[in-house]
């Protein structure tokens, strides 16, 4: 099967589709990821995608106050379930992911808002993730490892 999807790419909108359905239902997290992981075959993409739900639910009161932090105008409880999601997984990736570069989190959460939720979502998830890294970098607790993972000053060398 060909796909312009990258193989992660499709494993985060698993993972959304995980910790969406155990939002509403507050099933049994187990159950629900076997049957949605299912045809995940790469051990390492599984392996991603459950160590990325634990992170998020792990972490989750700290990644909602974050997002309310910088939600100004509108409460938490009427940012789109599927956008909080979204900003969830972005800010973890950022915060708790040291090899994935910041920029490869902020697209990947945009391009699946692109997919998932509303004409405007996109630009909000940028927004807020952008947001969180400039502060993450200005603090210095910007914790990435590995070439291209944090962005070097490009200024000609003289």
């Amino acid at each position: 099967m060909l796909t312009n999807k990258s193989k992660r790419r499709i494993v985060r909108e698993k993972v959304l589709q995980i910790l969406y359905a155990y939002e509403m239902n507050k099933e049994s997290l187990q159950p629900l990821s076997l049957e949605i992981l299912k045809d995940v075959t790469d051990e390492v993409d599984k392996a991603f995608a459950q160590e990325l739900i634990r992170k998020v639910l792990a972490n989750i009161e700290d990644l909602d106050g974050r997002i309310i932090q910088r939600v100004t105008n509108w409460e938490m409880n009427r940012i789109a379930l599927i956008d909080k999601i979204l900003l969830r997984i972005g800010i973890c990736e950022l915060l708790h992911f040291p090899d994935i570069p910041p920029k490869v989190s902020i697209n990947e959460s945009i391009e699946i808002a692109k997919d998932y939720s509303t004409a405007g979502s996109a630009k909000f998830i940028n927004g807020i993730l952008d947001a969180i890294l400039a502060e993450e970098k200005k603090e210095g607790k910007l914790n990435k490892t590995g070439r291209g993972l944090v962005e070097e000053s490009i200024s000609p060398s003289r």
